[in-house]
């Protein structure tokens, strides 16, 4: 028996076919229809998780779910990184990624259990400028003295990080390389204890984000010499840049970025980046970050790729000229 089939059922029957074939569409049109798992890889009391606990509920609003923070700390961020790459891509779990996690790793570690590539990118979130900041006592009365101290005794002094692969860290590195000075890094396990020995006047330097760094700042537990972006911050406006110093073009940020699991459907990439936009942008949200120093940056996932390209094609040979190593 020949099946006659008319141009209206052939049409009705393609995009019955369409739809039936398209399940990721559909997930991406009912997303997201249960709470969602926001991955931070550090500890709660940190920057990174300050930052998410802050855009969490105006995010979730926005979506009508609940974003949950799940702090997964560990090996410098990679275990929390991991587990996110690892989960299933239908939008349910999203990632913060920092310098470390997603450019300074895949060179510092000979191994690591993800690729940056199996992350992509939803967008930017705030930048946290860096300081370099002293022990009051420690002898240091300007920025520009003590470039000239440590350059005239290699070795005398040391200063302390969050830990190795740190953008604190980096950030020293890069600023011993440019000032062709040699300071001794001594890696603690997250900001706390490290700011704490300076503090204490155990170790005399270090280099502090803003989260962290202006409450102590503020208090004058410890001193700000300098300034590592390329201008002066307004929550610290009488501190000078490291460029006015004398180190040229020198612009060092810690930033904090959304990611989701490769393979997630990019209409629920572009809602997420278009809502996330929305929520650090809010005025109220805004000036929450803002107050902790923090610079909101929005951004779509394809400007943030291509940040990452350039970041990493920066750092990589940084840390392969002098040798850094997480192992």
């Amino acid at each position: 028996m020949t099946q006659i089939i008319t141009r209206r059922g052939a049409l009705a029957f393609a995009a019955a076919s369409a739809a039936l074939s398209s399940p990721l569409h559909a997930l991406a049109q009912a997303w997201p229809a249960r709470p969602v798992r926001w991955v931070v890889a550090y500890p709660a009391g940190g920057g990174s998780d300050f930052l998410a606990r802050q855009l969490a509920p105006q995010l979730g609003k926005q979506l009508g779910q609940t974003l949950v923070i799940e702090n997964k700390p560990g090996a410098a961020g990679i275990i929390g990184t991991d587990n996110a790459a690892k989960s299933p891509p239908d939008g349910y779990t999203i990632v913060t990624g920092d310098n470390g996690a997603m450019v300074f790793h895949s060179a510092m570690y000979k191994k690591l259990p993800y690729d940056p590539k199996d992350l992509t990118p939803v967008g930017f979130m705030a930048r946290f400028p860096l300081i370099l900041a002293v022990n009051p006592n420690a002898g240091f009365t300007s920025g520009k003295q003590l470039l000239e101290e440590v350059k005239k005794n290699p070795g005398k002094y040391s200063y302390a990080s969050p830990g190795v692969g740190s953008p604190h860290h980096l950030a020293m590195e890069l600023l011993k390389d440019r000032a062709k000075a040699f300071i001794v890094h001594v890696p603690y396990r997250g900001t706390a204890p490290a700011v704490q020995d300076v503090i204490g006047g155990q170790v005399p330097m270090m280099v502090l984000d803003t989260a962290a760094g202006l409450p102590q700042i503020r208090t004058g537990k410890v001193k700000a010499l300098a300034v590592m972006s390329k201008k002066r911050i307004p929550s610290l406006p009488d501190v000078p840049t490291l460029d006015e110093l004398g180190i040229k073009d020198f612009d060092v940020t810690a930033w904090q970025a959304l990611f989701v699991p490769k393979g997630t459907p990019a209409d629920i990439v572009s809602k997420l980046s278009m809502e996330m936009n929305k929520a650090i942008t809010n005025p109220e949200v805004k000036a929450r970050l803002e107050d902790f120093g923090l610079e909101v940056t929005p951004s779509d996932g394809p400007a943030l790729a291509a940040f990452l390209q350039k970041e990493t094609a920066f750092w990589h040979a940084l840390i392969k000229e002098r040798g850094l190593s997480a192992e």
